[in-house]
């Protein structure tokens, strides 16, 4: 079960990375809570509806997967997403960051809980600060 339960971790990751709505209730449960620096979800709707929402600022994204463990109903992911800043980044209606081409890397971890094979919850640690930084930078 346990490398069933990393492929979901893995996909998951991807998924709510890359925008793959669809790939979402194969992998999370119906009442899945989760966090992160930019979001907090209490169910699978509310998780779709973050991930549909996700902004275009980003553009050739991929995720790197450095380390992925999973232990009992716990599984643990460090991984590393580079894209390149090609859209405006809106922060609010009065402050918009203008792209500036370059490539971004944003490292981060991710803890998740299983119920059977799909996650039920996740907390995503990654540093907001250094990646709007990285689009400040001209």
């Amino acid at each position: 079960m346990s490398n069933d339960r990393r492929g979901v971790l893995r996909h998951g990751l991807e998924a709510c990375i890359t925008g793959a709505v669809d790939a979402l209730p194969e992998l999370f449960t119906d009442d899945v809570s989760g966090w992160s620096p930019n979001m907090l979800v209490s169910s699978l709707d509310e998780l779709k509806q973050v991930v549909a929402d996700h902004d275009d600022s980003l553009s050739d994204v991929s995720v790197d997967v450095n380390a992925l463990d999973v232990f009992g109903n716990k599984g643990v992911v460090e991984y590393r997403v580079n894209a390149t800043f090609s859209g405006p980044f809106v922060i609010s209606e009065d402050a918009v960051i203008p792209p500036n081409g370059r490539r971004i890397l944003l490292g981060g971890a991710l803890v998740a809980e299983f119920s059977g094979d799909r996650i039920s919850g996740f907390r995503n640690y990654f540093d907001d600060a250094a990646l709007i930084d990285q689009m400040m930078q001209a």
